[in-house]
């Protein structure tokens, strides 16, 4: 199906412009013990169990299935024995820790290096990726879960950065040589699957590579989350046909070509870790790494672990492992204190979207933390969401449709048009969790449609 979306720069007026980054120095975090597979952060995924605790498993190996399509496997990204199987409430497997070997072996794959892959169509390409468990790096744009292999796409996106706060840019994760050519095999890759598969990319953000700058179709601008797919998208398209979409981040990209090169099941990845005594800094690890090795000694004292970026993450632990989409962790302060007559202080020093405090016109890169600063109350219809919202679905409206009951009005709204960016909920000074909100309810609109 041949899109209207076409190469692009524009300026997404939307969204929230966020100071600061971590210092741009990259190492590697220490080869770590256990490595876990974590099902409960895949949106809508119901997950069946194909090994059971003691079993032993190679890199590759599939770990579990999707009940709901079983064409879909998930392998484990390393090789050693299942120590353990971690269930949370209603027994969702929340997390399979392998312990590794000292010889990490693999399952062997065909490779499928750029030149050959000309030689595919879709369906042979989707069973090569569904056969190595790399699928699940391709995921749909409404609802953010694992693509349906038995569908096909208007488009599929590449989000080649991400202006979530702490997340690594591309020189992080593109650095070597081999790296860019894995990257551009994997968009090969996609655009088998999809004749219309678009790039988008920060205005000012360098790939450091001209054949990679050429690939990019959409240059985009402003407030974060401008250069989201989904945000993206949103405003690209025109058509009704156009709504049902794929994306895949950078990272991921670069993942499924170097499968497709090397036929193995890859488990590198770059992620950005900030804390509360240091500035950040970007480490190379691996896919399901204890987020314990990520971060400096004592770190967890009094902090909030959040893996996944500040707006879109989790809360957890440095004994949780990475999830197979994740490339942040934020450790940030955390206290259950009331602030003595907090209400009369001026607050330079503390984030904010509105006149609540002076920091509004403080410009420089401020302290955030886990505390509420304030109590829950009911919307006061200000409208910071509304501003800050990149896909203008008027989120305070669309908010009270739901706890109203009133689905299909919420659907007018654009509920299915949010990004779940996390924004909303931010800037609410009634302290209204809509974006959590939204994605319970778009995820119970998808499971009563099935």
């Amino acid at each position: 199906m041949k899109s209207s979306m076409k190469r692009a720069s524009a300026q997404i007026s939307c969204g929230l412009k966020i100071a600061g980054r971590p210092e741009h120095f990259v190492d590697s975090a220490p080869e770590p013990e256990t490595v876990a597979s974590a099902p409960e952060r895949i949106p809508l995924l119901k997950a069946r169990l194909l090994k059971s605790k003691g079993d032993r498993v190679r890199i590759g190996t599939p770990l579990y299935e999707d009940k709901q399509n079983t064409d879909i496997v998930f392998a484990a990204p390393g090789a050693g024995e299942i120590q353990d199987i971690v269930y949370g409430p209603r027994r969702v497997i929340r997390e399979i820790v392998i312990r590794l070997d000292k010889e990490q072996t693999t399952e062997d794959f065909t490779p499928y290096p750029a030149d050959k892959l000309g030689r595919l169509n879709a369906g042979a390409l989707k069973e090569i990726l569904l056969k190595g468990g790399v699928w699940p790096l391709i995921r749909d744009l409404v609802y953010r879960k694992v693509a349906d292999p038995g569908q096909s796409p208007a488009a599929i996106w590449i989000a080649a950065t991400n202006q979530d706060p702490f997340h690594p840019p591309p020189d992080t994760w593109l650095q070597s040589p081999e790296d860019k050519r894995f990257f551009q095999t994997g968009i090969k890759a996609l655009e088998i699957l999809c004749s219309n598969v678009f790039v988008c990319c920060a205005k000012d953000a360098s790939l450091g590579d001209e054949q990679i700058e050429s690939r990019v179709t959409h240059r985009v601008s402003g407030g974060y989350p401008f250069d989201d797919p989904a945000v993206v998208h949103y405003h690209a398209k025109t058509r009704p046909e156009d709504n049902h979409a794929w994306f895949a981040g950078g990272q991921d990209v670069r993942l499924l070509g170097e499968f497709l090169e090397t036929g193995r099941f890859p488990v590198r990845r770059t992620v950005a870790v900030s804390g509360k005594s240091v500035h950040g800094r970007y480490r190379h690890t691996r896919i399901g790494a204890p987020l314990g090795i990520l971060a400096d000694p004592g770190e967890s004292s009094g902090c909030r672990w959040i893996a996944g970026g500040l707006f879109r993450g989790y809360s957890s632990g440095p004994d949780f492992h990475l999830g197979l989409y994740e490339t942040a962790v934020g450790i940030i302060t955390e206290s259950a204190k009331r602030e003595m007559l907090g209400f009369m202080r001026p607050g330079w020093n503390k984030p904010t979207c509105s006149r609540t405090f002076l920091s509004v016109f403080n410009p420089r890169p401020l302290p955030v933390d886990a505390d509420m600063h304030g109590s829950g109350r009911a919307c006061v219809n200000c409208g910071n969401c509304t501003r800050a919202c990149p896909v203008n679905i008027l989120p305070q409206f669309t908010y009270k449709c739901i706890r109203a009951g009133e689905i299909e009005e919420a659907l007018s709204h654009g509920m299915l048009d949010c990004v779940e960016c996390g924004l909303c909920s931010y800037v609410c000074p009634s302290k209204i969790e809509l974006c959590q909100t939204f994605q319970e309810t778009k995820q119970a609109y998808f499971r009563q449609r099935i």
